[in-house]
């Protein structure tokens, strides 16, 4: 076995020639050196210290360079072809000397992996980087960001990044929607999703770091109100999160019952103009009438056709409060607010009859019934002489009464009830009943 010594990553100065010893023992010095690690040796001498991926302001990094220089160096592959075959009985003298252990080396590589930010130099077999990946125990999804990708072959001093990505709940102005970045500060999602954050409101602090987690980010973009009030329009630029914001932003102050066109709670838009309605009020009370009802029953006694209130109805009262507005100096429509009763309506009462109306008398029509009941009972329906004997218009007797179908006192009955009965006692008897007056049917 070989006693190489290898120049620690990272110093200076000339490599030290391989020693090795003869079959005899002797030893030699061989000034071989493989090409593998010459080709690393050279990347490590042109390798910049900057990250490997896309920086945070959106400019290429070393690991887009790591692409192009991997390319270039498979197009110099056929240019180096001689320089191996210069090199090739060297390398079978060592072959046989290290008994097998130079085509174990000739597979190893110097790999630079940085990994979310953090760069370490290795020693690898893999042949592609999915399986450096896989070797090192290094996991990524859809949303990772791997440079060169993952079936990329490998050599010796090549660079291979892999970025992370992190879900962020983003909430531009009101819209809320979920996204992934691969960068780790909050400015630098901001640049990589495209978000105008000049002027703009972030919730959180802008050189934040955003950890594998990720984060909740509300932004909300600068935008042009208008605020109309009192005679004057004032536009503003706000990054408000309601409509009474940028207005309290444009030093319009909101007082008693005033309010705005829009909804206070709402989000201003781009190019909105909102209004300011200065409201003045005040309460006015008014009494007003409550109808009363009206109740009718079916009364037997009463011809049909006939009705007579038992009972008087009533109206109430009530009591009704109004809301008296002024908007901007223009008196709008009183609002009813609310009412309460001061007094009760009293419902009427109707007596409707249902009796069949009677008919006419024949041989009794064409005379003068009501010079009879004028000079009989004054014309008064309900009248009763002095004794309590006669009653009624026509002064009827009780006995009289239910002798000609009448039922009850005849000063009950209605006043059609009494003529119709008259008339029937004049087709009988004549005007004899009616000694003094009945004269006056005749006149």
């Amino acid at each position: 076995m070989s006693n190489r010594q290898y120049l620690p990553r990272g110093a200076s100065g000339p490599v030290p020639p391989y020693e090795d010893r003869d079959p005899y023992g002797r030893a030699h010095r061989d000034t071989y050196r493989p090409a593998y690690e010459a080709r690393a040796h050279a990347a490590r001498a042109g390798r910049t210290a900057a990250p490997l991926v896309e920086q945070e302001d959106g400019a290429p990094g070393p690991g887009a360079r790591a692409q192009a220089r991997h390319a270039a160096r498979r197009r110099k592959g056929a240019a180096r072809t001689p320089s191996v075959r210069r090199l090739l009985p060297q390398a079978l003298v060592v072959a046989f000397l290290a008994g097998g252990t130079t085509a174990f080396v000739a597979k190893d590589k110097v790999i630079e992996l940085t990994v979310d930010g953090r760069p370490r130099v290795l020693h690898t077999f893999a042949d592609d980087v999915h399986e450096l990946l896989a070797e090192e125990g290094v996991a990524v999804s859809a949303q990772d960001v791997v440079a060169p990708a993952p079936g990329t072959p490998l050599l010796s001093g090549d660079e291979v990044a892999v970025r992370y990505g992190r879900p962020v709940q983003l909430t531009i102005d009101g819209q809320r929607r979920q996204v992934w970045t691969t960068a780790q500060t909050v400015a630098g999602a901001l640049r990589q999703l495209g978000v105008r954050a000049e002027g703009a409101y972030v919730s959180t602090s802008r050189s934040r770091r955003i950890g594998r987690e990720g984060l909740v980010l509300d932004v909300r973009t600068e935008r042009t109100v208008t605020v109309m009030a009192d005679g004057r329009t004032r536009m503003i630029r706000t990054n408000a999160a309601t409509v009474q914001e940028a207005v309290a932003e444009a030093g319009v102050v909101l007082r008693g019952q005033d309010t705005l066109s829009v909804a206070p709670g709402s989000f201003p838009r781009d190019g909105q103009t909102v209004t300011v309605l200065r409201i003045t009020g005040a309460k006015e009370y008014r009494e007003e009438p409550i109808p009363f009802r009206v109740r009718r029953r079916n009364d037997p006694t009463l011809f049909r056709g006939t009705e007579v209130v038992a009972r008087a109805g009533q109206p109430g009262t009530r009591r009704v409060t109004y809301s008296l507005r002024t908007v901007n100096g223009v008196k709008q429509k009183p609002r009813r607010l609310g009412s309460e009763v001061v007094r009760e309506p009293r419902t009427q009462l109707v007596r409707v009859g249902t009796k069949p109306r009677l008919g006419s008398v024949r041989g009794a029509e064409h005379l003068n019934w009501e010079a009879l009941a004028a000079c009989e009972s004054g014309g008064r329906p309900h009248a009763v002489d002095a004794s309590g004997t006669y009653g009624g218009l026509y002064q009827f007797d009780r006995r009289t009464w239910r002798r000609l179908g009448g039922s009850g006192r005849p000063q009950d009955a209605p006043a059609t009830e009494q003529t119709y009965r008259a008339k029937k006692l004049y087709v009988r008897q004549g005007a004899g009943p009616w000694p003094h007056c009945g004269s006056r049917l005749y006149r």
